[in-house]
C-alpha cells in the first residue's frame, strides 16, 4: 500500500551495520527509502551495504564524537539530499551490578545513549523543522519500563530518551516533525543470544512473562519503524511502541 511507502525518502540509521539497525535499513529499503547507516567500524558497513544493495550507502562516525555530528549531516545532505528519516538506533549496554558500576562505566552509557542521540536528533532537527518535515525515531528499551537487575546505566539512558521523546514531540510536532520511539523486547540477534546462552536464568524468565511464548526477529522492530516513518503514522507522535510480544503487560 503505498500509504506505507517510504519512495523518495533518504533516512539516516545510526549503528546499522550490524543486529537491529541493518534490520530497520533492509526494511527501510524494501519500503522505497534510500539509507544511510553509519558506526565506527568500516568493514561492517561496507559488508551491509554490499547485502542491502544500491539505494544503501554508509559513513563511517562515532557519535560520541558530538563536534563530528554536524559535518556528518551536511555530507549526507550535499550527497543524497535533505534527511526525511533519523532513527538513533546506535547504543551501549553493560550488564554490572550497580554497587559495581564506576563513575566512568556510568558516563560511557550515557554518553552514547543519550548524550549524542540528543546531539544528532538536534542536528537533524533544525534542518527538519525549516523544511516542515521529517520522522525521528529513537530505540528504547523494556528496560525503560520496568526494573531490569544489573543494567542502572542502560536503564537510566533508556528512560532519560523515552522522556525525551515526549518533549521533543510538544516542541516540534506543530512543525510537521513527528518524534517517537520503539521500544524493543527480546530480539533474537547474534548478541543478545549470547548473552542469554551466558545467562539462561534471565533467558527463561524472560520467556516465562512473554505473552507469545517467543523472542521477536529484528524485522519486526524494522517494519514497526517503516509504520512510524510513513504516512500510515502521520497522526502519531510522542509515543513509545513496545515491540515485545507482550512481554511488558506479561505476568
Amino acid at each position: 500500500m503505498t500509504i506505507f511507502s517510504l519512495e523518495g525518502k533518504v533516512a539516516l540509521i545510526t549503528g546499522g551495520g550490524t543486529g537491529i539497525g541493518f534490520d530497520i535499513a533492509k526494511c527501510m529499503i524494501e519500503a522505497g527509502a534510500t539509507v544511510v547507516i553509519t558506526g565506527r567500524r568500516e568493514q561492517p558497513l561496507q559488508d551491509a551495504v554490499a547485502q542491502l544493495g544500491e539505494r544503501a550507502h554508509y559513513f563511517t562516525n562515532d557519535v560520541t564524537d558530538l563536534a563530528g555530528l554536524e559535518p556528518l549531516v551536511e555530507a549526507i545532505e550535499a550527497k543524497l539530499g535533505p534527511v526525511d528519516i533519523l532513527v538513533n538506533n546506535a547504543g551501549i549496554n553493560m550488564k554490572k551490578p550497580a554497587l559495581d558500576v564506576s563513575d566512568e562505566d556510568f558516563g560511557r552509557i550515557i554518553n552514547t545513549n543519550l548524550n549524542a542521540v540528543f546531539a544528532l536528533t538536534r542536528t537533524c532537527a533544525r534542518r527538519m523543522v525549516e523544511r516542515q518535515s521529517g520522522s525521528i525515531i529513537m530505540i528504547t528499551s523494556m528496560a525503560a519500563y520496568y526494573g531490569i537487575d544489573r543494567v542502572a546505566a542502560y536503564a537510566a539512558s533508556k528512560s532519560a530518551v523515552a522522556g525525551m521523546v515526549k518533549v521533543l514531540a510538544s516542541e516540534w510536532s506543530g512543525k510537521n516533525v513527528r518524534i517517537n520511539a520503539i521500544a524493543p523486547g527480546f530480539i533474537e540477534t547474534e548478541m543478545s543470544r549470547t548473552a542469554m546462552n551466558n545467562d539462561p536464568e534471565r533467558r527463561d524468565r524472560a520467556m516465562r512473562r512473554t505473552p507469545m511464548g517467543k523472542f521477536g526477529k529484528p524485522e519486526d522492530i524494522g517494519w514497526a519503524a517503516v509504520y512510524l516513518a510513513s504516512d500510515a503514522a502521520k497522526y502519531v507522535t510522542g509515543a513509545s511502541l513496545p515491540v515485545d510480544g507482550g512481554n511488558s503487560v506479561g505476568f
